[in-house]
């Protein structure tokens, strides 16, 4: 199958390297981060394959993005807006713009579910009634 569109698995480590590297000195999400990561490298690693899988359909990550974020209990609704902003830096950084729109596509469609989700754990159990 071909990729989503066309970038390299360097491309993809690249961009995260970069994104993380924003995120670490970020005010609001460098400590939310902190708090959770304790090996960048490996951490960067799982996030590049989560990519690799969703870009170029490489199914070399396991894993679930939401559970993560679920259960990490300080991810909130709000904070999706500036990891997005956050890595629209990044990818317009490292990437030509045709690519960069096409990725940033992606990362926000990802990000709407995640937020969904976040905003579900928040708010408890959805009503029936």
């Amino acid at each position: 199958m071909p990729p989503r569109f066309p970038v390299t698995s360097d491309q993809i480590d690249i961009v995260v390297a970069d994104f993380y590297a924003r995120v670490r000195s970020d005010a609001v999400l460098g400590p939310i981060f902190a708090a959770h990561v304790t090996d960048w490298t490996a951490h960067e690693g799982r996030i590049a394959a989560f990519w690799r899988n969703a870009i170029l359909y490489d199914r070399g990550y396991e894993g679930s993005p939401m559970m993560a974020h679920r259960r990490a209990g300080d991810v909130r609704p709000d904070h999706f807006p500036r990891w997005l902003a956050l890595f629209e830096t990044a990818l317009h950084a490292r990437l030509p713009v045709e690519v960069a729109a096409a990725w940033s596509a992606l990362a926000h469609r990802i990000g709407a579910g995640l937020r969904m989700g976040v905003a579900d754990r928040a708010d408890g159990p959805p009503s029936l009634r």
